[in-house]
């Protein structure tokens, strides 16, 4: 994504909205056709970029626009790239955030073709409220992440409801507070829903929210956490505390959350936040992704390969946008 002034012509590669020459209002250039414009083989690693070789490539699209781009694959110069969706309901899609958070929610969404976003569906947004902490400490979804997801759907005209449920004693209005996230909600003129305060429908073993029933779709926003399975436990909470509770003692979360995806079939997609994300020690790390997929599973495996490259078996699960060693390191040691 490029941003232009229609008055001087000038571009820039990170979102500022006027140029500081007119000071007119940019508008977004969107590449379409890419392709390379050079190529440099990388033999030496580094922390950041332990798996050798690799390419250094310069792409270019159609207006002449150049940028860097990391790659695991030998490409030839004028070879064009295409970075091509599916529509496997099991695949992860990866992206790299760049400058502008809302490029590459769009791109995500993009390469899962869509999530069926179309005008009039019901999405229920499910964003991550663990506790009454700052955004900077990445507990929760940040501000950012959930203004940038509302305002793409928001130009998608569908029907939006924000909720949140606490497992502990801690109020969930108290957690939406202090993250942030409850002003992000009033700018957008939403209401959030506390899910403990609705009914429960039951489905085998499971006491679902009658909120989640009743969606399309349940946009799960988990915000990534090394050592967890982050995406995974958020989706927890469109089920009864008791519920939760009784169950946990039963069955592994990995066992209750396969069986939500089961009772709630194709409703369910989560894009996860993986920019600024905790360490195990408490500590913040930058990695720079997004993660998208509608298997909440795969994407916690995909993820927990990406940070600390575990013997975690996910040859069997499909990736798009970019390649699993494009975007590794042990980011636990760094």
């Amino acid at each position: 994504m490029f941003y232009q002034c229609k008055k001087c012509n000038r571009t820039w590669n990170y979102p500022i909205k006027k140029c500081p020459y007119c000071f007119e209002n940019l508008v977004k250039m969107e590449s379409g056709k890419i392709k390379v414009a050079g190529v440099s083989k990388v033999n030496i690693p580094t922390l950041l970029h332990p798996h050798f070789p690799y390419y250094a490539l310069v792409l270019e699209d159609e207006n002449k626009n150049k940028w860097a781009h990391k790659s695991t694959k030998e490409k030839r110069v004028d070879e064009e790239m295409v970075f091509s969706p599916s529509s496997d309901k099991n695949a992860v899609a990866i992206w790299r955030i760049k400058y502008d958070i809302s490029e590459a929610i769009e791109k995500v969404i993009d390469l899962l073709n869509g999530l069926s976003l179309k005008e009039g569906v019901k999405v229920l947004v499910l964003p991550a409220l663990n506790s009454p902490s700052h955004a900077y400490f990445r507990d929760n979804t940040s501000p950012e992440f959930l203004d940038a997801v509302l305002d793409f759907l928001n130009k998608k005209k569908v029907e939006i409801k924000i909720c949140g449920q606490s497992f502990d004693d801690i109020p969930i209005e108290a957690s939406a507070q202090r993250s942030g996230l409850l002003d992000v909600c009033l700018k957008y003129k939403i209401t959030p829903l506390d899910l403990s305060k609705s009914n429960f429908v039951k489905q085998n073993k499971l006491e679902i929210s009658e909120e989640a029933l009743n969606a399309d779709l349940i946009l799960n926003l988990p915000v990534m956490k090394m050592g967890r399975a982050a995406a995974s436990e958020n989706l927890l909470k469109i089920l009864s505390k008791t519920n939760y509770l009784g169950l946990k003692y039963m069955d592994s979360e990995e066992a209750i959350v396969a069986e939500i995806n089961q009772a709630l079939a194709d409703k369910i997609a989560v894009i996860a936040e993986a920019d600024v994300v905790q360490r195990s020690d408490k500590l913040t790390k930058f990695l720079g992704l997004i993660l998208a997929s509608q298997n909440n599973l795969n994407l916690d495996k995909i993820f927990e390969k990406i940070t600390a490259d575990k013997d975690v078996d996910v040859e069997t699960i499909p990736l798009v946008g970019r390649e699993l060693k494009e975007v590794q390191q042990n980011a636990e040691i760094l």
